[in-house]
């Protein structure tokens, strides 16, 4: 027991303060100290049935000490308290909550996080403190390490260098402690090792070592692994570069709300750059509880009086990000600003948090989701009233505005604009972007035939290709990927539309959310996960306000018949459109083939730079101040390799040791010695009185190599004449190396490594 006591209280130490590095300040070393007082508890007591319940009452103070819950709540079969569900309840959500918030964190602020922490303590230290009991050395370091590593590849930092020591003296005790057969042979290991230690800090921290950073083995790759998404963050702008979708697929959202196929809209991308799409969210009003509809002349009345306007119930699983999502064209939002925050209105439905959402967060949100036929949006004229120029929704870029659709004399205008003032320079890779998009569109008699002759021509006619690595992009990436290789994801094909319309004349702009995800009809409810996140086109329409449309192939439907990604689209009436356009062949019927597998992967899910980007760091995620670098497998080979290393010097001293003296007789002895721990290295059983000669035997019959010389020469040096004991003593050695030569020789390399880690030849295991 008191062997037990001893060899417990350094690691555990260890165990205690990696995790308490998580909090800042700490919590209280008081409760600490109790949970690994507690965890020792049932290590000391020996009938098994008494050491589980022992271990049952140690757990439920724990439980009491960590979250606060009486234990005389815990009877399990008493429904007048509850005391499991609790306890489950502020166990996940303060598991969960190491995803959302950034290390070091207050406990005071986060107590239920810091009650994972003490529950993490206890259970460490109580296997810790069970493989001490059973004399397991093997299982108790393994729980030290991983109990230890466990945190710190959440957190960085803090002197790994210290702490690394301290772990890997934890692991030595643990071994010599446990493998001892008695306390002088423990004290002596124990100083072995502390003198590995430091000389292991010590040379690490010499200019020849720290200036390679072998230390730094945070960044050590031994491979590439993908790793668990924890959660999803975005980046509302484009990127052309190429995007990478993760093979695991996370929840972001749990959205209550109608069957229809709406799509989730988190912002818009206002402004076109000269190269790529960017949000702006001035000017933004302070909003307290509630973010409801103002009187705007872009959105029509029939949604400030509440026609076509759903209402949805949104939870947060792991959408790390400010902006509020809401159904098609979101108009208002109720919250609590407790939780959110300060929350501010911007630009046409856009809201956002002062800080990012997290997880089990909720708000309501209404939104305007009107359903218009084929047939109602051809009778829609380009009436644009002029907030839409003075918001910018016509211009091509900040400062440079197209005619509206249906200006008299519109062509010469635009050819115009593409000149004057030296602006050739800047629009010039798009000239034959204009081009191309009157090829496309014919004449049109009215914005909406414009809209579904675009869609059309990029979702089926167009010869476009979904790629999601389309390879490198220049400085017109919108004009290249529509002129040249028209391969792309869905920024490509929502931004080249969006940018074409405008060059129509037609008001349009970037949305960036997701598509609908999947549906749960007995719960009413879908779930939207990142694979869900994808960019489209909104178009303004007299009348109807902002509509959606999704021209890239091979994408989810919008429930609306007007849009050619609806199961329900209105084909006659596109036909009857797109004849009357002069320039444009209609295309047969079966040339419309809806795409109708929505909730599939996203052709164009936004890069990690891009809008909607998806940015992914780690078993905890960057930015939460999680350290995706500081992998537990790491840490497992920086304790490994010092092990190792500190087992292979004390070898190598002890053997050195032996042979610092002259005295042939005790030379002699060194090498006979040096032998028999070779042997017991290899698993070759040695009585500690066996002779030289019995030595020899062994060698012969179990590996076939032949020491007679050896003995012969061992013989002389200590039972010879005088004068000649020194010369034999060094024919020994050179005899004992050739021995042992050809024995590793004889040895696979597996046996060879075996060889060099056993510690029988140190006094440990049998």
């Amino acid at each position: 027991m008191r062997r037990t006591v001893v060899l417990y209280l350094l690691p555990a130490a260890v165990v205690a303060a990696n995790w308490l590095r998580l909090e800042h300040p700490v919590g209280s070393v008081g409760q600490a100290l109790l949970v690994v007082l507690l965890a020792l508890g049932p290590a000391l007591v020996r009938p098994v049935l008494a050491r589980v319940g022992v271990a049952a009452v140690a757990a439920l103070l724990v439980v009491h000490t960590a979250f606060g819950l009486s234990v005389f709540d815990a009877r399990p079969f008493d429904g007048r308290h509850d005391f499991f569900g609790p306890l489950l309840g502020r166990f996940r959500h303060g598991f969960l909550d190491f995803y959302d918030f950034q290390l070091p964190i207050a406990p005071a602020q986060h107590p239920r996080m810091h009650g994972v922490i003490l529950v993490a303590v206890f259970c460490f230290c109580l296997a810790l403190a069970l493989a001490i009991a059973a004399r397991r050395a093997v299982a108790a370091v393994l729980v030290v390490v991983v109990g230890a590593g466990w945190p710190a590849t959440l957190l960085t930092g803090g002197n790994e260098l210290f702490r690394g020591g301290a772990l890997l003296a934890a692991a030595l005790v643990l071994l010599a402690g446990l493998a001892a057969r008695d306390w002088g042979v423990f004290g002596r290991a124990v100083t072995a090792g502390v003198a590995v230690v430091l000389c292991a800090v010590v040379a690490s921290t010499s200019p020849a070592v720290a200036k390679t950073e072998f230390l730094s083995w945070q960044s050590w790759d031994f491979y590439t692994h993908p790793q668990k998404p924890v959660d999803v963050s975005y980046v509302w702008r484009s990127d052309y570069s190429g995007v990478h979708f993760p093979k695991k697929v996370t929840t972001v959202l749990r959205i209550k709300g109608p069957p229809e196929s709406l799509y989730w809209r988190a912002t818009t991308l206002d402004e076109f750059d000269g190269r790529e799409w960017v949000e702006r969210l001035f000017p933004a009003v302070p909003a307290h509880s509630s973010a409801l509809p103002r009187r705007n002349p872009l959105l029509p009345a029939a949604a400030l009086a509440g026609k076509h306007v759903v209402k949805e119930d949104v939870t947060v699983e792991a959408l790390r990000d400010r902006h509020l999502v809401g159904a098609s064209v979101p108009i208002g939002f109720t919250f609590d600003q407790r939780s959110l925050g300060q929350v501010e209105t911007a630009r046409d439905g856009v809201v956002v948090a002062g800080q990012n959402l997290v997880r089990d967060q909720s708000y309501t949100a209404w939104s305007y989701a009107p359903r218009p036929s084929g047939a109602e949006l051809a009778r829609s004229q380009a009436a644009y009233p002029s907030e839409l120029a003075a918001d910018g929704y016509l211009d091509l870029e900040p400062g440079i505005t197209a005619p509206p659709f249906g200006t008299p004399n519109r062509d010469p205008l635009m050819r115009r604009l593409f000149t004057l003032n030296g602006l050739d320079e800047v629009l010039r890779p798009y000239v034959p972007l204009y081009g191309t998009a009157n090829r496309v569109v014919g004449r049109p008699a009215t914005p909406y035939a414009a809209a579904i002759a675009l869609e059309t021509w990029f979702r089926r006619t167009g010869g476009f290709t979904y790629d999601e690595r389309p390879g490198p992009v220049g400085d017109a990436p919108l004009a290249d990927f529509v002129l040249r290789t028209r391969r792309g994801y869905c920024q490509h094909f929502a931004g080249a539309m969006a940018l074409m319309l405008r060059y129509l004349g037609i008001p349009a702009r970037v949305a960036a959310g997701f598509t609908s995800g999947s549906y749960d009809a007995g719960h009413g409810t879908w779930t939207v996960t990142d694979h869900d996140a994808h960019t489209w086109v909104e178009a303004w329409f007299h009348g109807y306000g902002w509509l959606p449309f999704d021209p890239t192939p091979g994408r989810g439907s919008l429930s609306a018949g007007y849009s050619v990604s609806s199961p329900r689209f209105d084909l006659s009436t596109a036909r009857r459109l797109l004849a009357l356009a002069a320039a444009v062949s209609v295309p047969d019927p079966h040339d419309f083939k809806l795409d109708t597998n929505f909730g599939q992967r996203d052709a164009g899910t936004p890069s990690a730079e891009g809008a909607g980007a998806i940015r992914r760091d780690g078993p905890l995620a960057r930015g939460t101040g999680v350290a995706s670098q500081g992998s537990l497998l790491r840490l497992l080979a920086l304790v490994a390799a010092g092990l190792a290393a500190a087992i292979a010097l004390a070898k190598l001293a002890l053997r050195r040791g032996r042979y610092l003296t002259r005295d042939p007789r005790r030379l002699a002895a060194a090498c006979r010695r040096e032998l028999a721990d070779f042997l017991a290295d290899q698993g070759v059983g040695i009585p500690a009185s066996a002779t030289v000669a019995e030595l020899a035997n062994a060698v012969h019959d179990e590996l076939a190599v032949d020491a007679r010389s050896l003995v012969e020469a061992l013989d002389a040096a200590r039972f010879g004449p005088p004068q000649a004991a020194g010369a034999e003593a060094r024919r020994a050695r050179r005899e004992l190396r050739r021995v042992e030569r050809e024995l590793r020789n004889q040895l696979s390399r597996v046996e060879r490594t075996r060889g060099l880690l056993s510690l029988r030849s140190l006094g440990f295991g049998t």
